[in-house]
């Protein structure tokens, strides 16, 4: 049991010297103020520490072997973007101290450091991690109260989504959403109903496709007793089933032209009439509407009435496929698994190398083929973890960082789990190093050398972006390449 009188914990920090006294001392320091604090002799022994997530502070030497304390940082900073950095160093390398703070170090301190110096550098450290703690979760909050938590992602693509859905949720226009199969249609017009002034009404979703074009009128509209054979009583149409609420409209491409015609008309007069009967009845609905085909070319070739092309596409939103944001893959894998685990009497976790190896696919299948696939292998998977060879893709098309892409090959017969014969693929710091070069510079296509939109678009400081841009050697498209 906790002494009532024992401090609470301040906080986690990682020491990090080749010299022990001076390690020894640091912590000893550190440990009176109540901190919990670990000791590493290395670099290599500090990453090992950081991998496990639970660091807030790392406090490094600058001058250290065989790891200096800069590239621990760089690698520090891979493995925990939010952890905060303060470098230690000699008078005579204040120079390199700058450095430090220009790749993403928080502050740093001289070897020649009071007692009071340090704690207060280290304080200010923390407070700027409990800050970042706390946007992190209102934003996870947020997104649970206002029903984006199913959007998972925080590539630039599912970033600018949710902020688009966001500023149109309020409105009662009507939205056309885009994408693939698979993408999570009718999860963002979910998320758009739960941020509506409507969310407290029905939310009625419709899939054109699943129902016969001779339904479909009486499904959306209703129909009178005896319309037809075997209407033996009235019904109502889902149009006034979500009265007051959201109606979606899913894979309406799929409907004739003749159908397009009466959901147009419902559309501009606000009102419906049941099959068999000459009463219009209002309703007070918004529609959200989607597709997965190119609507466009659907309107130039004359499948899809133009008129009502307009009247749905008042505001778009366009889902993007997972192979434009894999920088998502790991997040979404995670958050299937867990759904999975909850369901599963021996709970799994994926390895770093099935992570690599997802990321190395295509997904036509979009999300839904990777729930698929997580869902698989979490039932079949005879160990704890899961590996590559757990997940039946015949052929994972893997991109290293540099050079020619490698192929995977899993032997399997009938589409299974096969057998990993052979792989030439990269690490996973190489797979997230291109997933990172690929969303930055699209990010600069958009933006030029506008680099504060660049920053603000995905999400990271100006300094995180500028040491990533070195790292990654990318300048701005209006930028000329220094000979």
């Amino acid at each position: 049991m906790t002494d009532a009188h024992t401090p609470p914990v301040r906080g986690r920090i990682l020491v990090v010297d080749d010299q022990r006294n001076m390690r020894a001392t640091t912590a000893l320091l550190l440990r009176a103020e109540h901190y919990t604090v670990f000791e590493a002799a290395t670099g290599e022994e500090a990453l090992a520490q950081l991998a496990g997530g639970s660091i807030d502070l790392l406090l490094t030497d600058l001058k250290m072997e065989p790891m200096d304390g800069l590239t621990l940082l760089r690698r520090a900073l891979e493995v925990a973007p939010r952890l905060q950095v303060i470098m230690m160093t000699a008078f005579g390398s204040i120079e390199s101290a700058v450095e430090a703070m220009r790749l993403g170090a928080y502050d740093y301190v001289t070897k020649s450091f009071k007692e009071s110096e340090l704690r207060y550098r280290v304080e200010r450290a923390l407070e700027r991690a409990r800050l970042l703690r706390d946007v992190d979760n209102l934003a996870t909050d947020f997104n649970q109260r206002h029903g984006l938590s199913s959007l998972v992602g925080r590539s630039p693509a599912m970033r600018e989504l949710t902020s688009r859905l966001m500023r149109v949720a309020q409105s009662d226009a009507t939205v056309l959403i885009q994408g693939e199969s698979g993408t999570g249609k009718e999860l963002v017009a979910r998320a758009l109903h739960a941020h509506s002034r409507r969310k407290s009404r029905s939310f009625v979703p419709v899939n054109c496709a699943a129902i016969s074009e001779s339904l479909l009128e009486s499904e959306l509209f209703g129909h009178a007793k005896g319309a037809f054979t075997g209407a033996v009583k009235a019904r109502r149409g889902l149009f006034e089933e979500a009265d007051g609420g959201t109606l979606f409209i899913d894979e309406v491409t799929e409907t004739s032209p003749t159908f397009q015609s009466k959901l147009l008309r419902a559309l501009q007069e606000g009102e419906v009439r049941r099959v068999g009967e000459s009463t219009a009845l209002r309703v007070d609905v918004r529609t959200v509407a989607a597709t997965n085909r190119d609507i466009e070319q659907e309107v130039r070739e004359k499948r899809f009435r133009q008129d009502l092309y307009y009247r749905l596409n008042v505001v778009t939103l366009r889902v993007p496929p997972l192979r434009e944001r894999l920088e998502d893959v790991p997040a979404l894998a995670e958050h299937f698994l867990e759904r999975a685990n909850a369901r599963s009497p021996k709970p799994k976790r994926l390895s770093a190398a099935a992570v690599t190896h997802l990321m190395g696919y295509d997904f036509p299948g979009n999300v839904r083929e990777l729930e698929n696939l997580v869902e698989q292998a979490a039932a079949l998977a005879e160990s704890d973890e899961l590996l590559p060879e757990d997940f039946p893709l015949r052929v994972s098309r893997l991109t290293p960082a540099h050079g020619t892409p490698s192929i995977a090959v899993l032997e399997g017969q009938g589409g299974g789990p096969g057998r990993l014969v052979s792989t030439a693929g990269p690490t996973l710091a190489q797979v997230v190093e291109e997933a990172e070069r690929h969303a930055i510079t699209q990010a600069l296509e958009r933006h030029g050398v506008d680099l504060a939109r660049v920053a603000d678009e995905l999400g990271v400081s100006s300094t995180t972006l500028w040491r990533k841009m070195k790292r990654l050697n990318l300048r701005p498209p209006s930028e000329p390449t220094r000979e």
